[in-house]
């Protein structure tokens, strides 16, 4: 099978602006993002899409292959989906499927892109998975930056929400808490077809693309992982990512 990884980025961030080419012990965190994917056995290829010069040219200077997009997106989805489309137009090969690795996953590990594939590879009815992970304390599930997802008896999701959701108040400490980590499979079809959709409510109140998903009537297959990992939205996520990944023994494989 084909299938790549697109890591979309943009220098735009309303809430960080230049967070990709933010430096996370001397490397910008896009760089790390690459470097870390690139290392998944199941990856034919990686690429970062973008809509900035400024990060093709990085992207360029370590050997990525950068593909030039839409300064129009509203969803990385959409970013990946007309990324992919190019890089089938340039390479000539059609991709299979293609991991939507966020730009703000500094820690992410190859083995979480492996493990997000397996639903996919073993279930063909699948057509789209994301990562989740446990919720560790109250201040994260507070955290408006950290998208919260609930999931069904079969790990399918429910609901996603920047919310603490479920309800602390009512019991949510005796029940799991779970946080979306974005790495996000599709199959090809599928993240074509995510364009097609018209973008939903849920889907701009809460500003996260697997809601336009759902609210179409679509499933999204949650998989638990258990790396410590954090994604960077703040300036103040940039400095704790830093001091996490200070001893990170794949920072050594690649930082010369």
């Amino acid at each position: 099978m084909n299938i790549i990884g697109i890591i979309p980025a943009r220098m735009g961030s309303s809430r960080f602006p230049g967070k990709p080419l933010a430096k996370i012990l001397g490397i910008p965190m896009v760089g790390h993002v690459y470097f870390r994917s690139k290392m998944a056995k199941s990856l034919n290829e990686v690429y970062i899409a973008t809509c900035d010069q400024e990060i093709a040219d990085y992207a360029k200077s370590i050997g990525a292959k950068a593909v030039m997009t839409s300064d129009k997106h509203e969803r990385a989805s959409s970013r990946c989906s007309e990324a992919m489309l190019k890089i089938e137009s340039e390479t000539g090969k059609k991709v299979d499927a293609a991991v939507m690795i966020q730009g703000d996953e500094p820690m992410v590990f190859p083995e979480m892109i492996d493990l997000a594939l397996e639903p996919m590879l073993e279930n063909p009815s699948i057509k789209v998975v994301n990562l989740m992970a446990p919720i560790k304390s109250r201040e994260e599930h507070d955290d408006p930056n950290c998208p919260k997802v609930v999931v069904d008896k079969n790990n399918f999701a429910i609901y996603f929400s920047r919310e603490p959701i479920p309800s602390w108040k009512k019991g949510a400490k005796e029940v799991k808490m779970l946080k979306q980590v974005c790495i996000i499979p599709f199959t090809r079809d599928f993240l074509l077809k995510f364009e097609e959709l018209e973008p939903s409510h849920l889907e701009i109140v809460e500003s996260i693309d697997m809601n336009r998903i759902l609210e179409h009537g679509y499933k999204v297959k949650m998989v638990l992982e258990n790396f410590d990992t954090y994604c960077v939205d703040t300036p103040k996520d940039l400095e704790r990512v830093e001091k996490q990944m200070a001893n990170d023994q794949l920072v050594k494989s690649y930082k010369k």
